[in-house]
């Protein structure tokens, strides 16, 4: 009995016989004399970009491909990149994958995962690629930020910011993200015991930020809390050695000194403090009465101060100008003369001259 088969142009065959493969067909027709019906063709179509046929490990051991095809065996600790037309296609892992090349031209890349971080001019289009999720973990470094990569414990290398691709799998590894940017820490509700034995709350704000990204996570666990429990100390040591008065008067130059003394203390944790400012002070009930009443005599006396000092300057004024008018009689008369259009302005009063003169009538209204 005849077994005919028609390979079309974009099409292979794989002849097999009893189960045992035999040759490749390439198009074109086929007579097969096959009585016990034993003989049997599969087509695939070339244009596909993987092989997928269940027996493509036996047909490529039988070099059933020949140059049509591009062959991909990786081992455990390879995995390959694929291009189509020159558009990056997929990513394999290991195992044994078979490309045709005949429809399309097709590029293959094998690289390790002995690096675990998979450094690629192409991040963005492989971790887009479908299936990757499944090969490889993607860390976002933000900007602004550093991001610091620790396999099996120990520092490698330090991430800019941008996305960064690691293999899964390939063993343990950590990426520690460090914000570069200026920072502050709040110092809130400190209760602290001055010199004089006046107990205060304080509160206090400190800018800062992480200059050296390695020190800052090696150093400790958490390098603001380091930074927060620094200033803690340096705020209770600092006040502690001033009375009330001295805090009260100059808080410039505590935040300044303050300022300096954590910066001594923290560079240990890889920071750099720019200011320690002292906020509030808040005073106990009773000594914010008792100030308040230091203050409220302060001004009174102030004020009473201000009064006699100008009833003094008037009197004076009136001394000088008595002494003006005694030693010019002229000026007293040209005053009176004055005195008198004012009060003759505004009024329906009279002035009717006599047989004396108009000085010595003036004079005596006076």
């Amino acid at each position: 009995m005849m077994h005919y088969c028609r390979v079309r142009e974009l099409e292979r065959g794989f002849l097999f016989n009893s189960g045992e493969f035999k040759r490749v067909l390439k198009p074109g027709k086929y007579f097969f004399l096959d009585p016990l019906f034993r003989v049997e063709v599969d087509k695939v179509d070339v244009t596909e970009v993987f092989v997928t046929h269940d027996d493509k490990e036996v047909l490529w051991k039988a070099r059933a491909f020949e140059d049509e095809a591009t062959v991909l065996d990786l081992k455990d600790n390879e995995r390959g990149l694929v291009w189509v037309d020159g558009r990056l296609h997929s990513l394999v892992g290991p195992g044994l994958h078979v490309l045709w090349n005949v429809f399309h031209e097709v590029k293959t890349e094998v690289v390790t995962v002995d690096e675990v971080r998979f450094d690629t001019p192409n991040t963005a289009e492989v971790a887009y690629l479908p299936g990757s999720a499944s090969f490889l973990r993607t860390v976002e470094v933000e900007s602004g930020h550093v991001g610091l990569f620790f396999r099996n414990g120990k520092y490698v290398e330090s991430l800019l910011p941008g996305m960064h691709l690691f293999w899964v799998k390939a063993g343990p590894f950590e990426v520690k993200h460090v914000d570069l940017r200026q920072s502050v820490v709040d110092v809130a509700g400190q209760e602290i015991m001055t010199a004089d034995k006046v107990t205060l709350r304080m509160n206090a704000v400190v800018a800062y930020q992480v200059v050296d990204p390695l020190k800052s996570v090696m150093a400790a666990s958490d390098a603001s809390q380091a930074l927060y429990r620094e200033a803690q100390l340096a705020l209770r040591e600092s006040v502690g050695t001033r009375n009330l008065d001295e805090l009260l008067a100059d808080k410039t130059n505590l935040s300044e000194g303050l300022a300096a003394e954590l910066s001594g203390r923290v560079v240990a944790f890889g920071l750099k403090v720019f200011s320690f400012g002292v906020r509030d002070v808040v005073l106990p009930g009773d000594m914010r009465d008792l100030l308040n009443k230091v203050v409220e005599a302060k001004k009174e006396a102030e004020a009473n101060n201000i009064a006699r000092r100008e009833e003094t300057a008037a009197m004076r004024s009136q001394a000088n100008t008595a002494k003006l008018f005694e030693s010019n009689p002229m000026l007293m008369r040209l005053r009176q003369l004055e005195v008198l259009e004012k009060l003759l302005e505004n009024s329906n009063m009279r002035l009717v001259l006599h047989e004396k003169g108009i000085s010595e009538q003036i004079a005596s209204l006076f």
